[in-house]
């Protein structure tokens, strides 16, 4: 199981985070491969190494001839559908700009639709996303852990003039994330970095135990009194922990009186959302009265959010919400070849040693139906040749 660390010495932003991905090992050729996906054909990426206050890091900048001054989420949903990055990266990458035209929707009193993004919706700005994202994937890192992140102070200029920092979009998406003061006056932590990081991390604080096996730096932009780089550690997570003890978010409502269509509607948004899992139990209320329980799991980060979204798609008056402990397995993606195509699997790190593996569902089942087969077939296949490379009994 790969785990990495994202030390943000001087904050964190999109190219910073693909700087130290490149630097770790990263191998530039599979990014530029992955980032041909987009069918983006106005742009080059520029990778070069500098040195920050004596650190040496790689600096990512992407060279683009955008014509376009700002874009809806609309506009990047059709380049995201359009493009052919993994399933994965697809999903993710919608996250985080969903949530980004959520935070600015709120602050300029906007509906999601309705949010121009002006820097975060520049071609560079995508390609810094989904390379992140995808770069996470061809490392096939699976747990990712976060440091407090730190906070300037002093003003940019933005597409609607002068803007306080942090900026106001910066914190809005650092909601239930430990952050902390910084002396520097200039921008740490750019938006792009800020909803990069809430998806990324499936916990916040000090370094966790692990065997080292690569360190990257990703240098930022400017030059400051500290070295403006975001420090990446991957290792090996810990032998004598055979599982992932996390802290998870449950949201818990009661509903007797909502329609079946309704509570599907509002489980699908939620899981669309970021939740980790959405469980709709069957119930019996005082005076006998049908009714449902739905649980909501989520990452602290989110459940803000998604209780908003419970509220706002359910007839419920009140939610009960918990924090608790989760043991997960260690567990990370890879792909299979079958005669229905490529399809992506996760490989469990079971605590006596052994792996599983299950296909993917979403690509399973657009396979069977492009294909003409059962989902039964291309599920079976995918497993039989994971059982094969992995070499797991079955």
């Amino acid at each position: 199981m790969k785990t990495a660390y994202f030390d943000c010495i001087a904050g964190a932003s999109g190219d910073m985070l693909l700087g130290a991905l490149v630097d770790a090992g990263l191998p530039a050729a599979a990014l530029e491969a992955e980032l041909a996906k987009l069918h983006i054909h106005d742009f080059h990426l520029h990778i070069s190494k500098v040195s920050k206050n004596g650190f040496g890091a790689t600096k990512v900048d992407v060279h683009a001839h955008d014509h376009a001054p700002e874009r809806h989420l609309s506009d990047i949903r059709e380049i995201i559908e359009d493009s052919h990055i993994s399933p994965r990266v697809k999903e993710r990458a919608m996250r985080v700009f969903t949530r980004i035209c959520e935070v600015e929707g709120g602050i300029h009193g906007m509906s999601v639709d309705e949010v121009h993004l002006h820097e975060v919706g520049g071609v560079d700005a995508i390609v810094d996303v989904v390379g992140v994202l995808a770069g996470i994937e061809l490392l096939e890192i699976g747990h990712v852990v976060v440091s407090p992140l730190p906070m300037g102070r002093g003003f940019i200029h933005g597409a609607h003039g002068q803007i306080p920092l942090p900026a106001p979009a910066t914190i809005g998406l650092l909601e239930g994330v430990p952050i902390c003061g910084s002396p520097i006056d200039k921008e740490l932590v750019t938006p792009t970095g800020a909803a990069l990081l809430t998806e990324l991390a499936d916990a916040w604080g000090p370094l966790p135990a692990m065997t080292l096996r690569a360190v990257g730096y990703g240098a930022g932009t400017r030059d400051m009194i500290i070295p403006n780089v975001l420090r990446i550690l991957l290792g090996d997570s810990s032998p004598a922990s055979p599982w992932l003890s996390e802290t998870i978010t449950v949201l818990e409502t009661h509903l007797d009186n909502d329609r079946g269509e309704t509570i599907g509607h509002a489980c699908q948004r939620l899981m669309a959302e970021g939740a980790l899992d959405v469980v709709s139990i069957p119930a019996q209320m005082k005076k006998d009265r049908p009714a449902q329980v739905i649980k909501v799991l989520a990452k602290p980060a989110d459940a803000d959010r998604l209780e908003q979204i419970l509220f706002e798609e359910t007839s419920t008056l009140g939610i009960r919400r918990s924090d608790t402990r989760r043991d997960a397995l260690h567990r990370h993606f890879d792909t299979v070849e079958t005669r229905y195509g490529t399809i992506t699997v996760k490989i469990s790190h079971l605590p006596g040693g052994g792996l599983r593996a299950t296909p993917e569902y979403e690509e399973c089942r657009k396979a069977a139906e492009q294909h003409g087969v059962s989902l039964h077939s291309v599920t079976h296949e995918a497993e039989h040749a994971a059982a094969h490379k992995f070499s797991i009994p079955h």
